[in-house]
């Protein structure tokens, strides 16, 4: 941790001195998630933070705000890491305020994070045991000629990558998730071209995609980032099967699995990840007020919500 004054910087350049070899600050994500600009904390020694950062207009102002691109991004630790937030001077920025999404694994940017939702992982180094309903279950499906192929995305056939949509749209319609997780065609192209991004199937008896999921490197871990479950095979729970399968690629690469975690704490979809971890974390974000004044004006009469910011909290 550093007690130095520290500067920020916004530079808009969609994130380029970001960039790293890891998924979540990869050239393919940050442009599917539209990334802007980067954000520099220059330490003045030589040592600096950079962060990638969507920068948006605050609707009905003159005011803009930023949010870190989807999934765990961080930024590039250039010999400055877990500062904090305080010891910074943010007017340059001219933003009311920063949402960052940290890292799931090793060291943060800032210090003092706010721990979110559990996430769940499966790690090789560790013993590995899947809750028996899940061992059962899959057997079962394997049994029944269901079959697991794992592949670098890049190098699957354009039937297998329109498959992988199809499940995926299922799902979020039968989930009824929010807009922000129905991406377009653009957004899938981007993420099917990364070096960094792996497709693994489960496929039923008659051939068709069972359910699918995206596994992504990035930061020393593989990531289990977009998947679902085809209406028709749903009752079979083939997703069990991918699982498997994105647990035997970890391995082959000898990284951990990051399964993440619910959508709320407890729910479902934390107790199905939970039947296969070994090894749990938590999704660190941190809430940066730039500009307090104007914070405290666009928040006013918002109740406390814990959503970050304020301002941006759904209404009703």
């Amino acid at each position: 941790m550093t007690t130095m004054q520290l500067k920020a910087m916004l530079v808009p350049d969609e994130g380029r001195l970001a960039l790293s070899q890891d998924y979540f600050r990869s050239e393919h994500h940050l442009r599917a998630e539209g990334v802007t600009h980067t954000l520099v904390i220059d330490s003045g020694q030589a040592h600096s933070l950079r962060i990638p950062l969507i920068v948006r207009p605050i609707e009905g102002t003159s005011y803009r705000d930023a949010v870190s691109p989807y999934g765990f991004p961080g930024g590039v630790l250039d010999g400055l890491s877990e500062a904090s937030k305080h010891s910074v001077d943010w007017r340059a920025t001219e933003l009311v305020s920063i949402f960052v999404r940290d890292r799931v694994w090793g060291p943060l940017c800032f210090a003092d994070g706010t721990a979110r939702n559990t996430v769940y992982f499966i790690d090789p180094r560790l013993p590995i045991e899947f809750r028996e309903m899940h061992r059962r279950h899959v057997r079962r499906n394997f049994r029944l000629g269901f079959v697991n192929t794992s592949s670098p995305v890049r190098e699957t056939s354009r039937q297998e990558q329109e498959g992988f949509k199809q499940v995926y749209l299922q799902t979020m319609i039968r989930d009824e998730a929010s807009p922000r997780y129905f991406f377009s065609d653009t957004y899938f192209e981007q993420v099917f071209s990364s070096p960094s991004a792996w497709l693994v199937t489960t496929r039923a008896p008659d051939g068709c995609i069972a359910s699918a999921a995206i596994g992504v490197s990035s930061d020393g871990l593989l990531h289990y980032y977009l998947g679902g479950t085809a209406d028709a095979y749903l009752a079979r729970s083939p997703a069990k099967n991918v699982f498997l399968g994105l647990s035997e690629l970890s391995s082959r690469l000898g990284i951990p699995l990051n399964l993440g975690g619910g959508v709320r704490p407890g729910d479902g979809l934390e107790e199905f990840k939970q039947g296969f971890a070994n090894a749990k974390s938590s999704l660190h974000t941190h809430e940066i007020i730039c500009n307090p004044e104007v914070y405290a004006h666009l928040s006013a009469g918002r109740t406390a919500s814990g959503y970050f910011p304020a301002y941006r909290a759904p209404r009703g």
